[in-house]
């Protein structure tokens, strides 16, 4: 099935095939009312059934002013037909805000901004941060990952659970603004967690089993930023 379209000129938005179709059938539609919709009501003359299904079937994904003509026709919003945001542009689109409005309310000059978005590397000060996050509503998780800091901190975590933990403290903390406390709460509980999937047991004969390498061990580390904070929350509340 071959699709025609104008090469998309706006970034793309993560979208969430399933929620399309799933939100169309609930509305009693056909591929070819959406089609019609698009064209008649949000001047996209080449937007065919075919192109609905292609969307459905996740073999395309709508560019970010289909994505809002498509929730006009479903009724639904924006967020609805997006998959979880992860970086900083996807985070913008899923507020339905334009580039202009971030730089604005950060207080970085637009060029600057959109470069940011077009690296992956945030180089905002404190206060730009904040605002950041607050215009963007973005979790503590999500602030991490947009301003690329999850790199280092997957890096330091596999280090404080295969070492010393108490070590990792302070280096943490540099990455991740959190009260000491809870980090070392959060650190030691996933030194303890690590070390017991990866502890030696005896074999036969007294001799000791290999260790650190097992495929326990191996998927803690693969996933040691996704324990962390699953750890934090479970110490802060």
């Amino acid at each position: 099935m071959r699709v025609h379209r104008p090469q998309a000129q706006q970034p793309t938005p993560p979208f969430n095939a399933p929620a399309a179709r799933r939100l169309r059938t609930a509305l009693g539609m056909g591929p070819e009312h959406v089609a019609y919709g698009l064209r008649a009501s949000y001047g996209l003359p080449y937007v065919t059934p075919d192109l609905v299904i292609a969307w459905e079937r996740g073999t395309t994904v709508p560019s970010s002013p289909e994505l809002t003509a498509l929730a006009g026709v479903l009724w639904c919003s924006t967020d609805e037909l997006m998959g979880a945001p992860r970086t900083l542009r996807e985070h913008r689109v899923a507020r339905d805000l334009a580039a202009e409005d971030v730089a604005h309310a950060v207080g970085i000059d637009l060029l600057a901004y959109e470069r940011m978005e077009e690296s992956g590397n945030w180089r905002g000060n404190e206060r730009q941060s904040t605002a950041l996050a607050k215009v963007l509503d973005l979790s503590l998780p999500d602030f991490i990952t947009v301003t690329g800091r999850d790199g280092r901190l997957a890096d330091l975590l596999r280090s404080a659970v295969t070492t010393r933990w108490q070590t990792y403290v302070r280096p943490v903390g540099k990455v991740v603004p959190l009260e000491r406390g809870l980090l070392e709460v959060v650190l030691e509980e996933l030194h303890t967690d690590y070390q017991d999937r990866t502890t030696a047991a005896p074999a036969w004969g007294g001799r000791p089993a290999a260790t650190g390498s097992g495929g326990s061990g191996r998927d803690f580390l693969d996933r040691v930023v996704d324990h962390f904070w699953s750890a934090v929350r479970a110490s802060a509340y």
